[in-house]
Parts: C-alpha cells; structure tokens; sequence
C-alpha cells in the first residue's frame, strides 16, 4: 500500500481490485508507474472500510494532519491519536506519563476539522481538570473552546449552555448535570479518563450516569476511555469498563464473567485463573498501549502538577495563617530568619498535620489529597516514592496507602540498618510497591532506579533537597522513563513549585504571596 500524500490517496495493487471497488465506490482504478492500482481517497470512512477488510490501512492524521500545538508530539502521542481517530470505541491503556491526555485531544482536533465530531465532554479526575486538560488545550489548542464544569449546580449549567467545543468535568460531578447532560445531543465525543478509577463496579452510582451518558444516547456515541492500570485489584475490574465501552464483549452479567475468569478456593475468597489475563486483554479491544520503556522519544524526566482541594478545616487554617502572616508582616516581624519558618506552617496545613507551640501534633482532615495520592500509586504501573516534608505527615500518609499498598517509611529516626533492608528491598523485591518518605532523609548517595514515578505530597523549601529527592530515580543505571508529580492545593505551594522548577532562590517567597493576598482581599 501506498500513500499518495499530494493528491491524499492510498494506492493498493490488488490481484482482485473488484473486491474494493464493488464495497468503496470512491476508489478507482489507476495506472502508475506503468503498473494498474486501485486508488483510494485517504479520509476516515475509506480508511475504516479497508481496515473491516484486512488492509492495514493508515489513518488519515499521520499524513494529513499539522499537529498544532508548542511541540511536535512522541512517536506514541502520535500512534496513539492515530489509532483513536479509527475506532469510535476504544481504549488507551499506555502508561502513566506516556501523553495520553494530549493524544486524545489531537485525535478529537482532527476529527473535528473533518466533520466526524462535533463536541467532546471529558471526564477527568478533580485534580487533572486545570491542569492537565485544560492548559493542554489552552497550550496547544487555542483554536477549540473548552469550559471546566465545576462548582455549583448553577455555575455548571451556565458553563454548559454556552457553545463550546470541548466540556471537562469531574467523575462525581456528573450526577448534579446530568439531565443537562443527557439533553445535549450535539456532545457526540466523551473521554473517560481514569477509566479504571471511576468504572470499576457497574453498581455504583458513578458508574450508572457515566453509562447513561455513553450509552442511553439518541445516536451512540463514541466514546474513549483511557488508564494505565486497568485491572488493579483483580481480572473482574474489566467487566465494568468493557460494559461501559465495548459491552458486547461481556456477558451482561458479572457473575458470569467472574466464573470466566476466577476460580474459587474457599468459601470467600477467589483467585484468577491461569488464563485470566490472556481474556481481559481480549474482551479490552479495540486498545492502544505504550509504556514508558517504549517511548525512546519521551525527555528523562517530566513534570506534573496535580491540583486538589483543600477540605473546609485546611481552608480555614490557611486564611487564620494568612491574615497573622499579613500583620506581622505590615509590622515587619517576617524576616529573612524565619519566613523559611512561617512558610513550614503554611505546608504543614496543607499536608494535614501542624506541629502546635508546644510541640504536639495537631491533625487536619487532607482527604482530597491522600485520595490523589492513592490514585496516582494505583495508575503508575512501577514502583513509587512518595515524598512528604515532616515526620508526623510522612507517617500519617503511609498509613493511609497502607490499606491499599505494600508499603515502607523512610524519616530521619529510621536506623540505617533499616533503611538498607527497605532500600535493598525497593530495589531489588517484587512485593514493595511505594515508599514514604522525608526528603531530607533520601537526598543523597541513594539510587532507587527501581521507581519510576515521584509523589510530592506537598513542596519542600530548598532547591538542593527537591533536587537531590528527585535524583533518586534519575541515575545511572535507570532505564525507565521519569515521572514527577507535584501536589498542590495553597497559593504558597504553588510559588514554592514554580521556584524549585526554576531554581530560584525561596526568599521573599512568602512575603510575596502575602503581598499578593493582600492586593487581593483589599481589591
């Protein structure tokens, strides 16, 4: 097969053309470098056609597409959107860090411009909505209108009805639109990111309105849902997402797929069969899937930052903190000396445990960020390191992961003996799946190539330690693509990350944001 970019054609020679020409009445038969081909126009129906009829046909977006945006896209960015720009139904099952985000957007863009779709709704988790779809698409998409559903019931709708191209909402908010939702009929794209997290059991309430959505529509609608992990717990996490996705590849009862593909060992307790995997990766088609590993084109180490809510009690804390902040400042009590101090309160907050005057520790509810945590662990498909700045929060966290993962502390009071057996065990183990730790306790003369992927729980104030920190997994020796995910919540936060990523210097930071607060409030 041949592809004629210029005139955007493909061009077959075929023992038996009529067997193209009776199905696609567009092609033709032509002669070209004195031999006879069948010519065929390169756009997305053609394309599909060939394919149903075993001809490897190649999208139309490889050759006919400008790729807009601040860079050209990975080998994989590019393979993944071309695979999605064929099939209405799919998923993308590529790695954590490999770009699907982007790749999803580019296979709409294109889409989009050949008349295929319409408008796209995209449902993320809460802490990718900002940062990662919609400054994707402010980044390179400046062209499309996007709106984040977020806030109040009336806020969304407001959002809603105005006309945009692409909507982004979180997992939980579509239940509070849906009716909305439901009445759009010109929404004829939707992206469940996440997939795994949100449509792991089809008898929850998520689930029933994001099927609703997908599949009680007018005119089906294509729909592409995308996760690392697919099946994190077990085998049976597939049913509900391949109900959601491709349900005529599973029975429509999920006792009967278990029987698929578990076997019974005692009265409670179930373990998969040998061919469990072999049927998941089956009935999970059509799928596109990258690792890291694979991806030779992607840089040494990216950046992520992940927004997540404060809960109401850090919200009031860190307004109680700011407005002392604000008078000691205005009385010039912040100095040089202890903003580095004032800053750790501010942090300290946002991590969900506050060392009081009298040294005792003071616990803050940081739901929303220990669940962005758990998810991040359970989307990386290697081993984590989890970064946290003090010793109570460090201890608090693992406790948390530790219903979910195999998991081990590193602080300053870990003996060394200790921490060589939890080093050697990362590295070398099978079972360890994250470690927990102080920064300042991992900043040196480690190498922990085993992990791939760091959590910033929350930020640290010296560059030499967050650089160092981040050192651990990009070394020598590492042949695995690195991942650094920040977590942020507070205005503070925020400028400590953009200084470390820029290597500048912490002082004046906070007086900065105080400033900043305070031409706020007085505005």
């Amino acid at each position: 097969m041949l592809v004629f970019k210029e005139k955007k054609a493909l061009l077959l020679r075929l023992r038996e053309p009529e067997r193209i020409l009776n199905v696609i009445h567009t092609a033709k038969k032509v002669l070209f470098k004195g031999a006879e081909y069948v010519a065929v126009p390169h756009r997305l129906d053609e394309t599909r056609v060939l394919r149903s009829l075993g001809h490897d046909a190649p999208s139309p977006i490889r050759y006919h597409y400008d790729w807009p945006g601040r860079f050209a896209p990975f080998d994989a960015q590019r393979d993944a959107a071309a695979f999605l720009t064929t099939h209405k139904r799919a998923f993308n099952l590529s790695e954590l860090g490999t770009g699907k985000s982007l790749a999803s957007l580019w296979a709409y863009d294109f889409l989009k411009k050949q008349g295929k779709v319409n408008k796209a709704l995209i449902i993320a988790p809460l802490s990718t909505l900002e940062r990662t779809w919609a400054d994707e698409i402010f980044n390179h998409f400046p062209h499309l209108t996007c709106a984040v559903l977020h806030g109040t019931r009336d806020k969304r709708i407001k959002l809603l009805k105005q006309d945009l191209d692409i909507y982004i909402i979180n997992h939980d908010g579509l239940s509070i639109i849906e009716p909305a939702l439901r009445a759009r009929q010109d929404i004829d794209l939707v992206v469940v990111d996440e997939i795994a997290q949100c449509a792991r059991n089809a008898s929850t309430d998520r689930w029933k309105v994001i099927n609703t959505i997908v599949n009680k529509h007018k005119k089906k609608r294509a729909c592409w849902g995308m996760t690392g992990t697919p099946t994190p717990n077990a085998p049976t996490d597939a049913w509900a997402q391949c109900r959601l996705l491709v349900p005529e590849k599973v029975p429509p009862y999920f006792n009967r797929f278990k029987m698929q593909v578990m076997r019974q060992v005692s009265q409670f307790s179930w373990i998969p069969k040998p061919d469990a995997t072999d049927i998941v990766k089956d009935i999970m088609q059509p799928a596109v899937r990258f690792t890291r590993d694979e991806c030779v084109d992607l840089p040494p180490l990216m950046y992520e930052t992940r927004l997540v809510n404060l809960t109401k009690e850090q919200t009031k804390a860190c307004k109680e903190m700011m407005v002392r902040l604000q008078t000691q400042a205005e009385d010039g009590d912040i100095t040089a000396v202890n903003e580095a101090v004032k800053m750790a309160k501010l942090i300290q907050i946002a991590c969900g445990v506050v060392y009081a005057d009298d040294g005792s520790e003071v616990t803050i509810p940081s739901n929303p960020r220990i669940q962005e945590t758990k998810d991040i662990v359970a989307s990386a498909e290697g081993k984590v390191i989890v970064f946290v700045p003090y010793v109570s929060s460090v201890k608090m966290v693992a406790e948390e992961l530790s219903a979910d993962f195999t998991v081990e502390v590193i602080h300053g009071r870990v003996k060394k003996s200790e921490r060589d057996r939890i080093f050697g065990e990362f590295q070398r183990g099978k079972d360890l799946k994250v470690i927990v730790a102080q920064p300042a306790a991992m900043s040196h003369g480690l190498t922990l190539t085993a992990a791939s992927t760091i959590v910033w729980y929350s930020c640290v104030t010296s560059n030499e330690v967050f650089e160092q920190a981040n050192g651990r997994i990009n070394r020598p020796g590492q042949k695995m693509n690195n991942f650094i995910i920040m977590l942020e919540g507070t205005k503070v936060e925020k400028r400590i990350y953009s200084r470390l990523k820029n290597k500048q210097k912490m002082q004046g930071a906070l007086l900065d944001e105080i400033k900043a607060h305070r031409s706020k409030v007085m505005s």
